[in-house]
């Protein structure tokens, strides 16, 4: 039986709408379509579709890393750099998945391991988290900053009076970090960054690591802070906890139909096509 999941933005009343009206089409093809509830899958789906933004395709990925099945992202919103189709190409899309007629994109991900005394109440527990963007150790109360000690591959590195500090894959790069002033990657790299936010000492650079970098960040005396991990707190940190981030075995699978030139979709997002010259 061909079975496709659906993660519906919560907010979106076209999300519901548009998952309605593919569901009815789908049927006639054989198809079953079904909502994902919650935080589980519906078991038995060859491909989950996120009808949303960026924000829903992260929590698509991180439920499908589990069984390494493919995410195929819809755009209900701007453009999004994850997302692969417009709503009026759902059903012609998933038509194509099964006749093998799409690529893979395999997107690096990140595996974080918190080593805390305390987590947030009513938060999904896990030993491993797996992120697609980035984990990030920020500050809990405005006004105060964080103290956070990076070692780099077990030898100390830094310590950071910041605000947070951001360990981010290539497709996180245009996220979290970017905001904080890090560097633009091509997501086809395999590299780490490391990215400070508002940093209150003279060294404020993010730095760009090898991918088999083993980064840790622990929490020094002062105010707590919390563990975010692709934009949801998991933990807490006091002094002394830490956080340990490397490159995992996993990969994020993305479907595509289209050949996507990332330089042309920065373009878009930030409006550089008008600021290019022209060739006479």
């Amino acid at each position: 039986m061909s079975i496709v999941s659906f993660l519906l933005h919560p907010q979106r009343p076209e999300a519901t709408f548009h998952f309605e009206e593919t569901k009815l089409q789908l049927e006639r093809l054989g198809i079953t379509a079904l909502e994902i509830s919650g935080s589980e899958l519906n078991g038995e789906e060859d491909l989950i579709v996120s009808l949303g933004g960026d924000g829903t395709m992260l929590r698509a990925v991180d439920l499908s890393l589990e069984r390494n099945l493919p995410v195929l992202g819809v755009n209900l919103g701007n453009l999004g750099y994850l997302t692969e189709i417009d709503p009026s190409e759902i059903v012609s899309a998933i038509s194509r998945f099964y006749k093998g007629d799409y690529y893979i994109d395999q997107r690096m991900t990140l595996s974080c391991k918190i080593d805390a005394k305390k987590y947030q109440d009513g938060i999904d527990v896990r030993e491993v988290y797996l992120a697609l963007n980035e984990v990030v150790v920020e500050r809990q109360k405005s006004g105060h900053v964080v103290r956070v000690d990076v070692e780099i591959d077990g030898t100390p590195f830094i310590r950071y009076d910041a605000d947070g500090v951001i360990v981010a894959t290539p497709t996180g790069s245009t996220a979290y970090s970017l905001s904080a002033r890090g560097p633009i990657l091509s997501p086809s790299l395999d590299a780490l960054v490391l990215t400070p936010i508002t940093p209150h000492m003279l060294f404020d650079r993010a730095i760009v690591l090898d991918a088999t970098s083993k980064v840790a960040l622990c929490l020094s005396t002062g105010p707590e802070a919390s563990v975010m991990v692709d934009g949801r707190v998991v933990a807490s940190l006091q002094g002394g906890d830490c956080v340990y981030c490397e490159r995992s075995s996993t990969y994020a699978r993305l479907v595509r139909y289209h050949p996507r030139q990332f330089h042309s979709i920065l373009k878009t997002k930030f409006g550089l096509s008008s600021k290019t010259g022209s060739r006479e």
